[in-house]
């Protein structure tokens, strides 16, 4: 099995930190955890107070969620408000959409089944393809997005025939201290990193934001590009990195921070001569 060597890896990730940080350790690496993203739920009381009733008075007739913590968000909501008996139990009868494995992992521990599942990648692509096979016309859609709206994908389930309605439970926000994301920025232009991962879009945005504050951009993407390799999950992430001038050199084949580890001890390994031993 590949190691990573003692390689010292930046990680960005912040709710699963400490797993992602254990595996790097697991693979023989060194982790920085470096967490770029900060998630901070939206008081919206009187407008969710409006949604759980719809919901329990089953005028949804799909619930679409993208993300684990959109789940478990709306589960810690519907408990404040008294409701998580009724809330459930309107999943149950709901038929449900799942993003990814995530949400459905957090559903089943509420005893909540999904019925359509998205494949792998799991973006919106594979998403509106999990639709395809129910008739949206005349019905109305719940869609629990990530920490940010989703303009594009509600227009594309709503030209299907569908009144969708965005229910935002919390949102993407830099974090508190944004000294160690200005310390990254110039480690990883100083080549003091071995590799960095990435595992969603928001990360590549916030980081880049500091190094346009630091006026080192254009320096860091460089840095990425011709030094510190880039670990990239999924393709939206990708993307994002490309948007700033960044190509990822290592993708694994399922968007899973498993395989991203595993993926990145494989390149090192093929290229050992291009990072510095400790």
């Amino acid at each position: 099995m590949p190691t990573l060597r003692g390689a010292r890896v930046a990680l960005l990730e912040a709710r699963m930190s400490g797993e992602l940080a254990d595996l790097v350790t697991r693979y023989g690496g060194r982790p920085y955890s470096v967490p770029a993203v900060r998630e901070v739920p939206l008081d919206e009381p009187d407008r969710l107070a409006v949604f759980l009733d719809a919901l329990c008075a089953d005028r949804f007739f799909l619930v679409v969620f993208l993300t684990g913590v959109g789940v478990a968000s709306l589960v810690r909501a519907a408990e404040r408000f008294g409701r998580l008996v009724d809330t459930l139990a309107a999943l149950r009868r709901t038929t449900i959409v799942c993003r990814g494995p995530k949400p459905v992992a957090v559903l089943r521990r509420h005893d909540v089944s999904s019925t359509v599942n998205a494949a792998e990648p799991y973006t919106s692509t594979e998403l509106l393809a999990a639709l395809d096979a129910i008739d949206l016309g005349g019905r109305t859609v719940a869609l629990i997005p990530d920490g940010e709206p989703h303009p594009l994908l509600v227009d594309a389930i709503s030209r299907r025939g569908a009144d969708v309605e965005e229910i935002r439970l919390y949102e993407w926000r830099m974090p508190d201290d944004s000294g160690p994301l200005r310390n990254l920025v110039r480690e990883l232009i100083d080549r003091r990193m071995d590799g960095v991962a990435f595992t969603n879009q928001i990360q590549c945005r916030h980081l880049f934001q500091i190094a346009a504050e630091l006026g080192l951009a254009r320096e860091l993407a460089d840095a990425l590009n011709t030094r510190t390799p880039v670990v990239s999950i999924g393709p939206v992430c990708s993307q994002a990195l490309k948007a700033f001038g960044v190509t990822p050199r290592v993708m694994p084949a399922s968007p899973k921070m498993g395989p991203m580890i595993l993926a990145l001890a494989d390149y090192l390994e093929l290229t050992s001569d291009s990072f510095k031993e400790p």
